[in-house]
């Protein structure tokens, strides 16, 4: 299960990253999107530094080698500037809005965001297009992990499961949550009983 931050500051977000990072938190993507890269680099430096090989950073990614992070997300503008991807040293992730997006890319990358799934928790009117679920019997990309992101939360991680996601990403139900570690723990225990 992946936890990505809220684009903008929150209070407390870092004491919070660190529980959830306690509680077993596999993977943190780190999107900030008008963070500067100063701004990125102090954020990244109070975080822990033996959870930095679980953070996936989205934007300054030049920061990557000077933090010892060795994951590194490509927006789907990023990917299709034809950024070109050379490195045995690093895993990379990038963001789909459709089967034919996803089924489309390179092996150069370990796993895909494939968006929005249900309507968005976090984001105003944001609302699938299509029936994603219906999408992935199209799938000819078995090279590729799909995650399910886009309004997911303890109410339907296991509908994501059951029909082909590979994993679920989880934002709005953390961060817009009350209590983000309790949520936090809720979906991890569904997730977990469903992969076992």
């Amino acid at each position: 299960m992946i936890v990505i931050t809220n684009p903008s500051a929150i209070a407390n977000e870092i004491s919070s990253i660190d529980s959830l990072f306690k509680e077993g938190l596999s993977l943190l993507h780190i999107r900030k999107p008008h963070f500067s890269a100063i701004e990125m680099a102090q954020f990244i430096h109070q975080i822990k530094p033996e959870y930095r090989d679980r953070l996936v950073i989205h934007q300054h990614h030049d920061l990557a080698e000077d933090f010892g992070i060795h994951r590194i997300h490509f927006s789907e503008k990023n990917r299709e500037n034809s950024f070109s991807i050379r490195s045995d040293q690093k895993t990379f992730s990038t963001s789909t809005h459709s089967i034919e997006d996803f089924n489309s890319l390179e092996n150069d990358f370990d796993y895909a965001f494939l968006s929005p799934v249900f309507t968005s928790i976090s984001k105003e009117n944001y609302h699938p297009k299509t029936n994603l679920f219906e999408a992935l019997q199209s799938r000819t990309n078995h090279n590729t992990k799909v995650i399910a992101l886009g309004g997911i939360d303890s109410k339907n991680i296991q509908k994501a499961l059951e029909n082909g996601f590979d994993d679920v990403a989880l934002l709005g139900s953390i961060w817009n949550n009350e209590n983000p570690i309790k949520q936090f723990k809720l979906c991890q225990q569904i997730a977990l009983s469903y992969s076992v």
